[in-house]
């Protein structure tokens, strides 16, 4: 009985993650549409990395800003990104 269970929690587990995968090959996207979808990976490691940058010194949220602001021009100038992660990290550490 215990195995049926599981396996009819991992069935409904991966259903819904796997039919989309085999539909969205098949489908034509407008190009607007393509564009949107290939930035939802950067909004959600946005969302994901701005709150962690706001409450480095929750009472100095202009250190985290300024060791964000680092990182975004390293990257932007192609710096490997071990070497961006660290020069943020060193910055964050500086300034506190």
């Amino acid at each position: 009985m215990i195995l049926l269970i599981i396996i009819g929690m991992s069935l409904v587990t991966m259903l819904p993650r796997m039919i989309p995968a085999f539909i969205v090959d098949k489908l034509q996207f407008r190009d607007w549409v393509n564009r949107w979808l290939n930035a939802i990976p950067y909004a959600a490691l946005g969302a994901l990395i701005f709150p962690g940058i706001m409450t480095v010194r929750p009472d100095q949220p202009h250190i985290g800003l300024l060791g964000g602001l680092v990182a975004i021009v390293l990257a932007f100038l192609g710096v490997n990104i071990i070497l961006v992660v660290m020069a943020a990290i060193a910055t964050v550490y500086v300034l506190t």
